[in-house]
């Protein structure tokens, strides 16, 4: 997804109608301006695919973060906005794999990497997780590389 595809994604949530997925939109778009000024490019610069799927990613992880909270704090009717926010985010972003891919990439990985034993599990985690990135959720690549070495 590129910024302007979340503007006319906006646009369209707009004449949809659609308040939840608009507020969402405009949410991510407000980090998109956010970032961009912390990165000194200003407001109408541009990001990168990359930096966008970052931001979408980091927007999904508080939403997770906020559902448990809520969770475990007693109160589910608060959980439920976040798990319809959750829902849109998540259509953002690229399809995640599976956990069945994710052990085959990391036994290619530690193959590849002569990785066989635990004192290796970070080096392998590190490189795992430039080649997953926004294919895998990084809890789940850490538990796959902890379980290859039990």
């Amino acid at each position: 997804m590129t910024q302007a595809e979340l503007k006319e994604a906006i646009k369209t949530a707009m004449k949809a109608r659609e308040t939840t997925k608009l507020n969402v939109l405009r949410g991510i778009s407000a980090m998109c301006t956010n970032e961009l000024v912390a990165k000194g490019r200003g407001p109408d610069g541009a990001l990168t695919e990359d930096e966008l799927l970052t931001l979408i990613t980091r927007a999904s992880k508080q939403r997770k973060d906020s559902i448990q909270q809520f969770e475990a704090g007693g109160r589910p009717e608060l959980a439920v906005g976040e798990k319809e926010e959750l829902a849109i985010i998540e259509t953002l972003l690229p399809a995640q794999m599976s956990q069945d891919e994710i052990v085959a990439a990391a036994k290619a990985k530690a193959a590849e990497m002569g990785v066989t034993d635990k004192s290796g599990a970070n080096k392998l985690m590190g490189m795992l997780m430039k080649d997953l990135k926004g294919k895998a959720d990084g809890t789940a690549v850490k538990a796959v590389v902890d379980n290859l070495f039990v």
